[in-house]
């Protein structure tokens, strides 16, 4: 058993979750499912981003404390996390005693190895983003990403000498020992490295909501160096050196693709400023659009995982952002097509086999999966395409394209529903001297069945366990390594109660 350290960006509280979090989620959830079930020892970690400027103001204009704001928005990102399935290890806030601890320990670190200077700051700020800007990369003084007006600020501060460490993040990165996917992320990165680094200010004047700078009290720690800092702080650095030892470096984090900057040149700097090991992938996946359009709060082009949740179960949803959209791309979330993806793919092809497959063995063979015969080149070529499949699926899911795993899957559960019309137990069950050939179809669909439910473990959490009920197995390890190998159905189980996995829906509303 290996262990592999898995991480999100941890989520702004200022607003609610939307579906762009739901994605990133889901899908990390989703590899650490997939993790688990090849057997390895799996910490998952997520959590939230609390101190800034704009949490401070809002909090002010309630006339509450930042941390009695941070409390109340908390719940909704917990809930939405839990009605998921996100089966995270870790939770960590910006906010909790041990990180904030942490980040006054590493800046110190950083401080007394002589990597920060004091210097004089006059420029653009965007407090949404908790970041500077140049004239030049904010067209009409508006922040890029969150098109408002920056802020004029001028201050005194303590600044990282990240231009210090261009050299050194290019070659790391060319040699593969910093590895950032997808390619074209990678290659964005080199290319700012080749443009070259700007040091960064560490600290802030202004932001009284954050954690203290411990050889400047006056000041805060910036955001964003407090916010990376979770990664480390939530595995023990700094009050656990064996969890520490253990878990560190993180195997991947997951993040968007508008915060490389932040997570490819800044944080591995500071993690080769402290002499610390650099993590070992760094996965940036796209965008969400809605109906077409960017997400934007202003606009009304938000969807809230709330509110699919509230029509369709977890699944569905975890299902249609993974198989719909390419995670190493940009998307779209579309009502219609979360419908179509529904009928076509949940209950025409996965509900539909399992269903016909169940209610065969109950009529045909009284609930009882039966003992196979010989079988014939049908068996043979099912056999072996479900044998391509598990190869295919862990390929894909290796190299986080879900999209492609899934087509894997389903092209599996096609060729099953193509082998029901083939074979037409129905007709084989009219005559007596077939038996044996309808015992053996009836036993490769079980088993089909019951590999297909393995598959699907990562991605429809309760909908395999579904299947594994029906087919009476429930209580059966769940692994690739022993399961996932033709043949392990043992015969003479009593299948369950025969229940609908997706009721078609015949008037999909938007």
């Amino acid at each position: 058993m290996q262990k592999f350290y898995l991480t999100t960006a941890i989520d702004y509280i200022n607003a609610r979750p939307h579906i762009g979090h739901a994605l990133e989620k889901i899908a990390a959830d989703t590899f650490a499912r997939y993790r688990r079930l090849r057997g390895d020892d799996v910490h998952f970690l997520i959590g939230t981003d609390e101190h800034s400027l704009n949490v401070q103001r809002q909090a002010e204009r309630e006339g509450i404390t930042p941390r009695e704001y941070c409390d109340r928005m908390v719940v909704a990102w917990v809930d939405t996390w839990k009605k998921l399935d996100i089966s995270y290890d870790g939770f960590i806030r910006t906010t909790d005693p041990r990180h904030e601890s942490a980040v006054e320990q590493l800046f110190r670190r950083i401080h007394d190895a002589g990597h920060l200077y004091e210097g004089d700051y006059e420029g653009l700020y965007c407090a949404s983003c908790e970041d500077y800007y140049l004239e030049k990369d904010a067209p009409n003084l508006e922040c890029p990403l969150h098109k408002r007006p920056l802020e004029q600020v001028k201050e005194q501060n303590l600044f990282f000498r990240l231009s210090a460490f261009q050299d050194r993040l290019r070659a790391l990165i060319e040699n593969g020992e910093l590895r950032i996917e997808p390619p074209i992320r990678r290659n964005e990165i080199l290319g700012l490295l080749r443009e070259g680094l700007r040091d960064v200010s560490f600290t802030r004047t202004n932001v009284k909501w954050g954690v203290r700078c411990p050889v400047k009290p006056a000041q805060t720690i910036w955001i964003w160096f407090d916010a990376l800092i979770n990664y480390i702080s939530a595995v023990g650095y700094d009050h656990d050196v064996e969890l520490f030892r253990k878990l560190w470096p993180a195997d991947a984090h997951i993040i968007g693709k508008d915060i490389i900057r932040f997570h490819c040149t800044i944080w591995p700097a500071m993690l080769l400023a402290a002499g610390l090991p650099l993590p070992k992938l760094i996965f940036a996946h796209g965008f969400v659009s809605v109906e077409g359009e960017k997400l934007s709060k202003t606009l009304g082009h938000i969807i809230e995982p709330s509110e699919v949740l509230t029509r369709y179960e977890a699944d569905v949803l975890r299902y249609y952002l993974l198989r719909e959209i390419p995670f190493s791309g940009d998307g779209d979330f579309s009502w219609s097509r979360l419908a179509e993806r529904y009928n076509a793919d949940l209950a025409n092809d996965l509900g539909n086999l399992v269903n016909r497959t169940l209610s065969m063995v109950r009529r045909y063979n009284e609930g009882v999966i039966p003992s196979p015969g010989a079988g014939d080149s049908l068996e043979t070529q099912l056999q072996a395409l479900a044998g391509k499949t598990v190869e295919n699926f862990c390929a894909h899911f290796d190299a986080y394209d879900f999209k492609a795993g899934l087509e894997a899957i389903w092209n599996l559960i096609t060729r099953c529903n193509q082998y029901v019309e083939q074979t037409a137990p129905w007709s084989l069950a009219k005559d007596p001297a077939k038996r044996e050939r309808l015992n053996t179809v009836l036993y490769t669909l079980a088993e089909s069945c019951r590999l297909i439910s393995l598959a699907v473990t990562p991605v429809l959490p309760r909908t395999a366990l579904k299947i594994r009920t029906q087919l009476g197995i429930a209580s059966q390890a769940v692994n690739l390594e022993g399961a996932f190998r033709w043949g392990q159905f043992p015969p003479g189980i009593q299948i369950g109660e025969i229940a609908p996995l997706f009721p078609r829906l015949e008037n999909p509303r938007k």
